[in-house]
């Protein structure tokens, strides 16, 4: 996915940009940058992979080099960014996030209207940010040509501009798929995707943009300069998955709802027929720990930790392009406790399951290991779609899904029909789901949180919440 962080303000803002863009590293592992704004000598701006190397220590060596009063950075798993741009609107740095799914369909749709070239990456593609630029560059002013480009992406768009005179300007996905957040200091303002990355730099929340907002940004104050929609979809998996602990969306901590939300599985499960004779609940570290800890608590079962991630060198490892190697990076990272896991009754909470190759492997090294049972839990339903808004779950088909592939398995294209049953527990084609899924990655048991009790933990209106991973509807 990606995440960006900028800061404007009365004092030298590099430090602030600097970390602030670090503590959004857990966002993604592909290459990152910054720009900053000095009103003498203008912009300064590298860009580096840090595929192999943690933001922080590849941009330290970087840090002379840059002075301003107003800067952007990021994160990104897509192309390098942040860009600048020279236009009839002036020079400027932009960066994005998001996905666009008809690049290719704009980019020709740009040459027939008599633009002349974009610069090809490596693989033939046009950088996605600079495409969004020319997007933007189309029309007269940054609000008309960003609402523009939003419009025509089919996908979704959130971005932040630096403007020549040192301005930022940040704009919300149209429907907030993702949350952007102002924070204010004694002299200046900062933009975040996590709230805890300026609280740790001495801003306090501000303000949180609407779906589809755009702000203008400067040392002395921040006004909307386009006004919010009606709609939103902020995705789900930010409190699932991708949102760091520290951090709020729309009022919900991420931890909070982790907790509530393995509670509301044990509960439910409870319900229906009560939770298995366990040793210990356990999480798959990182992010299904605090589900798991819900769970523990409600279910009254002992919360242990069988597997512990090695932190000092796999400290990020999610994205790899590489299906081998990050199945083989998945297993490197995880370092087991034999104690724990000898003669014992275990069920892991996952915040997701969505190709299932790397459980496979670890189930199988727990019964290796002695394991008497392995039951698995999932915090959120099955997956059935691959994102089309921020690559989440993103695979060049959907069957690439076990919950999808698993169906196909089961009934060929009849079961795509049925796919809402599927995904139901409850229902005799999701227990038959259930029951092949346990049989091909050797769990005891399996179950999926449902998707009213994922939103009920999330906790504000369910219809501004997107789940297309989950339904397919938008």
């Amino acid at each position: 996915m990606g995440g960006f962080f900028g800061a404007a303000a009365h004092h030298d803002v590099v430090l602030d940009v600097f970390f602030g863009v670090d503590y959004h590293s857990h966002l993604g592992t592909k290459c990152a940058g910054m720009v900053f704004h000095d009103a003498e000598s203008g912009f300064q701006r590298e860009i580096h992979s840090i595929e192999n190397t943690p933001f922080r220590t590849r941009f330290e060596d970087d840090l002379p080099g840059f002075h301003g009063m107003s800067g952007i950075g990021c994160i990104s798993d897509t192309d390098p960014q942040p860009l600048l741009v020279r236009s009839h609107l002036g020079t400027f740095g932009i960066t994005t996030v998001g996905a666009i799914n008809n690049a290719e369909a704009l980019v020709e749709e740009n040459f027939a209207s008599g633009g002349r070239q974009f610069m090809a990456m490596s693989s033939g593609k046009v950088n996605t940010t600079e495409l969004v630029a020319a997007l933007i560059n189309q029309k007269d002013d940054f609000v008309s040509g960003i609402k523009y480009a939003q419009d025509a992406i089919e996908g979704s768009l959130t971005l932040l501009i630096i403007t020549q005179d040192g301005q930022i300007i940040a704009a919300r996905d149209k429907v907030g798929r993702l949350p952007v957040l102002i924070g204010k200091s004694d002299d200046g303002f900062c933009i975040s995707f996590e709230s805890f990355a300026y609280h740790k730099l001495g801003y306090r929340d501000e303000y949180e943009l609407g779906p589809g907002e755009i702000v203008l940004v400067n040392p002395n104050e921040y006004r909307t300069i386009s006004p919010a929609g009606d709609k939103m979809k902020i995705c789900a998996f930010l409190w699932v998955y991708y949102g760091y602990p520290n951090s709020n969306y729309e009022g919900v901590n991420v931890e909070v709802m982790r907790y509530r939300n393995g509670a509301i599985m044990a509960r439910n499960e409870a319900a229906d027929g009560g939770v298995p004779e366990l040793d210990y609940a356990a999480g798959v570290p990182d992010s299904g720990v605090p589900h798991a800890i819900g769970y523990a608590t409600e279910s009254k079962t002992p919360f242990a930790r069988p597997f512990i991630k090695y932190t000092p060198t796999w400290a990020r490892s999610f994205m790899p392009s590489n299906q081998e190697v990050r199945n083989h990076v998945a297993k490197m990272k995880q370092i087991h406790i034999p104690e724990l896991i000898k003669d014992k009754k275990l069920l892991f909470v996952d915040d997701s399951i969505v190709r299932g190759t790397q459980l496979r492997e670890t189930v199988d090294f727990l019964y290796k290991c002695g394991a008497e049972e392995v039951h698995m839990r999932s915090a959120c339903p099955p997956i059935m779609f691959s994102c089309k808004y921020l690559s989440f779950s993103s695979s060049r088909s959907d069957m690439e899904l076990i919950a999808r592939r698993v169906v196909q398995e089961l009934e060929g294209d009849e079961g795509q029909k049925h796919l809402d049953e599927y995904a139901n527990g409850s229902t005799e084609r999701g227990k038959c789901m259930l029951r092949t899924i346990c049989e091909q990655m050797g769990f005891d048991s399996l179950g999926y949180q449902s998707l009213d009790g994922m939103l009920e933990a999330i906790g504000i209106d369910p219809e501004q919440v997107c789940t297309y991973c989950w339904t397919g509807r938008e």
